[in-house]
C-alpha cells in the first residue's frame, strides 16, 4: 500500500438523482466550494450513458483543477483518464485494478470490519474506506452500522493508512468522525442534495469541522 496520499478533511461522493444535476455541473460547484477530491458515483445508468457522463466530469475536473476517481468502475477509469478509481468488496480486486491502471492511479477500497481493513492494508491501495459509520438511507445494499469505536479501533490498529470513513455523515457528527480517528469523511447527501445547495452544504462540513478543532486520534 502507498501511504503518502494527502486526503482532503471532507470527501464529496456525486449522485445526479440527489442533486438533480449532471455529474459534470455536480463537480464545477463542488470545487467552487472548495473541493479538491471527489469520488464520481452512479448506480443507475447504463455502461455508455455512463461513460458519457464520466468523460464531462473529468474533462471538468480538469478544468477546475480536481482530483476524480470513479465508483467502481475500473474500466471507465481507464477509458475516460480518470485520476483513479474507488472499489468495493465485490469490485475487481484492488491487485488487478492496479494492473490496469498503472502505478500512478489512486486505488481506494471500502471495508466494513477490521478484519477486511487489515486485509485491506496489504493490497495495493492508497487509502481505505470504512463503514456505514452511522445509518444512512443512500444505499439500499448498505452493510451493518459499525460505529464510531470500530473506527478508532482502525485507526489504532493502521496508523500510517489514509482512512476514509462513510456511511450518514453530516454537518452534526463529521467532527466526531475525525476526533475517532479518520483522515477524511466521504459525503453524499449531506453535500449534495438539492443542487442549488451545494456550495452552501459543503461550506457548512467543512465549518463544523474548523469550528471544533479537531483531529484525530493517534
Amino acid at each position: 500500500m502507498k501511504r503518502s496520499l494527502k486526503l482532503p478533511r471532507v470527501y464529496p461522493v456525486t449522485d445526479r438523482k440527489l442533486s438533480g444535476l449532471s455529474h459534470a455541473e455536480q463537480v464545477r460547484r463542488l470545487a467552487d466550494a472548495g473541493a479538491a477530491f471527489i469520488q464520481l458515483r452512479e448506480k443507475s445508468l447504463s455502461a455508455r450513458e455512463f461513460y458519457l457522463e464520466a468523460c464531462e466530469a473529468v474533462a471538468a475536473a480538469r478544468e477546475v483543477g480536481v482530483t476524480l476517481l470513479i465508483n467502481d468502475r475500473v474500466d471507465i477509469a481507464m477509458m475516460t483518464e480518470a485520476d483513479g478509481v474507488h472499489l468495493g468488496q465485490t469490485d475487481l480486486p484492488p491487485a488487478a485494478a492496479r494492473r490496469l491502471l498503472g502505478d500512478d492511479a489512486i486505488i481506494g477500497f471500502s471495508t466494513h470490519s477490521l478484519a477486511e481493513a487489515i486485509a485491506a492494508a496489504e493490497e495495493p491501495v492508497d487509502y481505505i474506506a470504512f463503514g456505514p459509520i452511522f445509518p444512512t438511507a443512500t444505499k439500499t445494499d448498505t452493510e451493518p452500522v459499525v460505529g464510531l469505536s470500530q473506527l478508532t479501533e482502525i485507526r489504532k490498529a493502521l496508523p500510517n493508512i489514509p482512512l476514509v470513513a462513510i456511511g450518514g455523515i453530516n454537518v452534526s457528527n463529521i467532527a466526531d468522525v475525525i476526533r475517532a480517528g479518520a483522515d477524511s469523511a466521504a459525503v453524499i447527501s449531506s453535500a449534495v442534495a438539492v443542487g442549488e445547495n451545494i456550495v452552501r452544504n459543503f461550506s457548512s462540513l467543512t465549518a463544523a469541522i474548523d469550528a471544533s478543532g479537531t483531529s484525530h486520534v493517534k
